[in-house]
């Protein structure tokens, strides 16, 4: 064989290498991309779930403590801020207001004994714990396909393929800031 077609099938098996490793990266690449998305989705479903379910539970409350109308509007305001919230940081800051004014809701409910009994509102408690259990399910999960997306995006050699297709970095679906969680909510009555 002559020197020219050794060097001709050395190229070809390199290119060869280079577009399988390019076509596998860029591959996994989307896989990920599409496993984050299929977890937002997730996580949008069972946000959707529960604000459905929070005006039965306020109306629930409302029956017996019908003067506590500050925590009411606090619910409403802080369910309409998870339905308007359009990025990942909105609706993280918006899970941060609705907790705080379901402790306060949950606290007004401590206070009346007959309320806490209602096999109505019992039910619906129950609906929403369940609820909140599956989006920190499907929180993980997202957070998980962030983690390695965005590890796949920054290491060497898919970084270099991830900036030629475009593929972006994903933010995390963090609920808790610092201040909710070193100042409780304050309930007054």
């Amino acid at each position: 064989m002559s020197p020219l077609v050794i060097v001709l099938i050395v190229t070809v098996v390199v290119l060869l290498v280079l577009v399988g490793v390019v076509i596998g990266a860029y591959n996994g690449l989307v896989v990920l991309r599409n496993r984050v998305e299929e977890a937002w989705s997730d996580i949008t479903v069972q946000l959707k779930r529960r604000t459905d379910l929070i005006p039965n539970l306020v109306n629930s409350v409302k029956g017996y403590a019908t003067h506590e109308k500050e925590v009411f509007e606090k619910v409403a305001e802080a369910r309409s801020a998870i339905m308007n919230a359009g990025s990942v940081a909105e609706t993280a800051k918006a899970e941060n207001a609705l907790e705080g004014a379901l402790k306060s809701l949950f606290a007004v409910s401590e206070a009346y004994p007959e309320l806490k009994a209602n096999q109505n509102f019992l039910q619906l408690q129950q609906e929403l714990v369940d609820t909140e259990d599956k989006i920190q399910a499907a929180r993980r999960f997202y957070n998980g396909g962030v983690r390695d997306l965005n590890t796949k995006i920054q290491t060497f050699p898919t970084n270099i393929i991830a900036g030629m297709f475009g593929f972006q970095a994903k933010e995390f679906f963090d609920v808790e800031d610092r201040a909710s969680v070193e100042n409780p909510v304050e309930v007054k009555f």
